[in-house]
């Protein structure tokens, strides 16, 4: 029994609408990308300013508690905020929490450039403290945008639209290495300076100071453009159905939208919401979907691991690629072009071909086929670097193919299918609460990442870098393993996969362990 406006929304022809959902919830994650990362760029500069010994042979470098603490922060908030604002989507809707994470994203982000203070501790503690709030708004975008989208979305296209949202996370970290690479660049036309083997003081240029805090207060900009529009989409008309129980609302909302007349069925709505009345600690929630939860929130957990410590770690990697000098042979401010540009050229040429590969071929091969080539040939690349590390620093151009592969695989694979299917998998009641939980464990991941592996390739020791980069090829191996423990959603809607709509037919694990549907149904899986 289907009420007339979920079939419009999952029968709808693509349309305008369509894509300006994907960019309005699409700049969400550019924002969170470029905010993330860009940190990457600047922080060995932060270690020139703020840690110079002039005694030193080295350059300035952030203690690594201190590294941690600046990269990582953001993360311990962005996993916090997940679980919050994933919450909050649930239970007040999504369009009514939607537009709070951009203004703090925004605020964030404009005071973690303004972080003040006169000492070294000050100003890194500041910075980390407007950092996690950074991170608490970013978290939020995860589980609405994704929520949003698929709530919006087609059957036939709907992994493909939030793919497309999720793949401009990879424009923003792009970004992330074009803007710190043009006001660098701009920034060593105007204030040139001997390397630090020439000069230990002259090397470093006070105007460096004014260079990172422009890199990441600029992180606002997109946030701000996108509030406007954030706040004129309507509540998704599955939540205004099912959970407000308000057919005719939702349908004059979805009929607006798509430019069609939908007639609103209220007396329908008692067979979905009854179908739909179990919470997420409930047995029917665990017979239903326990496992599929459990499998998205491991393989988001292990596949952060990885792709984390390759993105937050890449600048310490870069001098075995012969992509930047070492930092004696090079002034504060050369330091930052060499690595936003090595950063924008890795993103460019390996990230983001990889996000649309998934979005172009996401409905033709499926999310769990994607998803289990891409933490194959993830482990299979990452392990060749570690074993053959020593060798291949001697060959630069061998080193940064096999490096890039591995983020191509990331992204077309399950860095996006990570994001899209417990977008799909939970009914709607606890679809936001239960992608915030699969975000949140893959912020935990990425907590790994930044304070576990980052460790072993701060000083560039090319033996811990192995015992990394062999780490991390374990991780994306049971990262493999763990993929059984969802299925295949495509083609279908949403209130089918989640068995909202009282049918008997619901998704499998694709392993044969114990039916997840209700005690008595015949399951049965559709390719």
């Amino acid at each position: 029994m289907a009420i007339a406006v979920l079939d419009a929304l999952d029968n709808a022809r693509t349309q305008w609408y369509h894509i300006t959902a994907i960019v309005i919830a699409g700049m969400g994650f550019f924002t969170d990308a470029y905010d993330l990362f860009c940190i990457s760029t600047v922080s060995k500069l932060l270690g020139r300013l703020y840690y110079f010994d002039p005694d030193s042979s080295k350059p300035g470098k952030l203690p690594n508690a201190v590294n941690n603490a600046v990269v990582g922060v953001a993360l311990v908030g962005t996993l916090m905020g997940q679980l919050f604002f994933g919450w909050l989507g649930d239970k007040l809707g999504r369009k009514k929490v939607y537009g709070v994470t951009l203004i703090l994203m925004a605020f964030c982000a404009i005071c973690s450039g303004l972080s003040f203070g006169s000492t070294s501790k000050s100003v890194i503690g500041t910075l980390c403290f407007f950092r996690f709030w950074l991170g608490f708004g970013i978290g939020g975008d995860y589980p609405l945008s994704a929520t949003i989208m698929s709530e919006y979305a087609n059957k036939k296209t709907r992994g493909a639209f939030i793919a497309a949202v999720f793949a401009m996370q990879g424009v923003g970290l792009i970004f992330a290495g074009l803007v710190s690479m043009i006001l660098s660049k701009i920034f060593v036309s105007l204030h040139d300076a001997p390397s630090y083997k020439s000069n230990h003081v002259f090397s470093t240029q006070p105007q460096g100071d004014f260079l990172w805090r422009i890199v990441l207060m600029l992180g606002a900009l997109p946030a701000i453009l996108t509030y406007y529009w954030r706040m004129k989409m309507p509540e998704t008309g599955r939540y205004t159905a099912l959970i407000e129980g308000n057919a005719k609302q939702a349908a004059a909302d979805m009929g607006k939208v798509l430019e069609i007349t939908i007639q609103a069925e209220q007396d329908k709505l008692s067979h979905f919401k009854s179908a739909n009345e179990y919470g997420l600690l409930s047995k029917e929630f665990f017979h239903r979907h326990g496992l599929h939860l459990i499998g998205t929130t491991t393989t988001w957990f292990l596949l952060d691991i990885a792709f984390y410590s390759n993105n937050l770690t890449q600048k310490d990697i870069f001098p075995a690629m012969n992509l930047t000098r070492k930092p004696e042979e090079v002034s504060a401010l050369e330091e930052v072009y060499e690595t936003s540009k090595a950063m924008f050229l890795v993103a460019l040429l390996g990230t983001f071909p990889g996000y649309w590969f998934t979005v172009f071929l996401i409905e033709k091969l499926g999310r769990f086929k994607i998803q289990l080539i891409g933490f194959f040939m993830m482990s299979i690349f990452m392990a060749v670097l570690g074993i053959r590390y020593n060798y291949l620093k001697n060959h630069p151009a061998e080193f940064a193919l096999l490096y890039g592969l591995t983020f191509f695989f990331a992204n077309f694979g399950p860095n996006s299918t990570t994001f899209v299917l417990p977008a799909e998998l939970f009914p709607t009641r606890v679809r936001s609460t239960c992608h915030a939980l699969s975000a949140a464990s893959g912020k935990a991941g990425a907590i790994v990442g930044a304070f576990g592996v980052q460790n072993y390739t701060l000083d560039g020791n090319p033996s811990k870098i192995q015992k990394a980069m062999i780490f991390l090829s374990f991780t994306n191996m049971l990262g493999f393993v763990f993929t059984f423990l969802v299925t295949e959603t495509k083609g279908r809607s949403l209130e089918e996969i989640s068995g909202e709509d009282g049918g008997a037919s619901e998704p499998e694990t694709q392993m044969p362990v114990r039916s997840m549907g209700k005690p008595g149904a015949q399951m049965e899986e559709e390719n």
